[in-house]
Parts: C-alpha cells; structure tokens; sequence
C-alpha cells in the first residue's frame, strides 16, 4: 500500500540544512508537485553571489532531485515495498540532462513538479521542472535515480 504525502516527505532522507522540499502538493503513479522556500540566510547565498545572490544550479539541481527522484522513488516503491525494506534502500541520483532559464532569488518560492517517464527493478525516470509562483520556469530536463541497498 502506498504511503500518504506526509509519510513520504518524513522518509527522505534528506535533512535540513539539505533538504529542499517544504511540502509534497500532489502525489500519484505518474508524478509529484512540491514546494519550497529559499531562504533568505541560505549559507550558499554568501558566496553566491555577495551583493548579488542567486540560487545556484547545483542546488536547483539537488532539488529537482530530491522532488522527483528521491521522494517519488519512495512513493513508488512503497507501492511494493514494505515500510522495513524501504528504509533498508537508499536513493541513488544517476543522471541528468537540464536546461537553466531563470533564476530564484533568496526568500523565492519554488514549484517543483515531475512527471514518470518509466519506473521499473527500483530504477526511476522523470521529466522535471522548476518554476516560480508566477510560473516562469526556471529549470527543466530529465533526472533518473536506482534504488539501491543500504548499509544503514
């Protein structure tokens, strides 16, 4: 049986300062939306840029990964998977191919969405995207991650 929004949000492993997801808005077979907030004392902002912050890619990057590789991952092994055995697997980012068009600026709200291109033997692959509450996109491509097992 699959796990609700909440459940999965609690199971990425991901934690603060590193996780990047405020809440899971929609979640089923074939995608997630999710949320989160930059905030404005983000250690990353200091050198990134000083006078002039920016979000950087790599960390746009980590959160479409988080969003559409880790906690969709969960979401779509718990449909085959008992709670003890997810926990036992750790979420692997493998790939990606993503174009940056925008920015997000400290305090932004973002909108994170991912659509399944495939999911099979815990392997995952999504179309993603970033977008801003207005709904400029900020970056988008495809991510994919494996399920792998954990030492933990």
């Amino acid at each position: 049986m699959a796990f609700s929004k909440e459940e999965i949000l609690q199971l990425v492993p991901q934690q603060s300062p590193f996780r990047f997801i405020d809440e899971i808005i929609e979640l089923d077979e074939e995608g997630i939306v999710a949320t989160y907030t930059f905030k404005k004392d983000e250690s990353f902002y200091a050198g990134h840029f000083p006078g002039n912050p920016i979000t950087p890619g790599v960390i746009l990057l980590e959160t479409m990964a988080q969003t559409g590789v880790v906690a969709f991952g969960l979401y779509l092994a718990s449909q085959t998977m008992s709670l003890a055995e997810i926990k036992k697997t750790l979420t692997v980012f493998t790939d990606a191919e993503v174009e940056f068009t925008g920015m997000v600026r400290p305090g932004e709200k973002v909108i994170i969405k991912a659509k399944k291109k495939f999911f099979r033997r815990l392997k995952l692959k999504a179309e993603a995207s970033i977008t801003l509450e207005n709904g400029d996109v900020v970056c988008s491509g495809t991510i994919a991650g494996i399920g792998v097992k954990s030492d933990g």
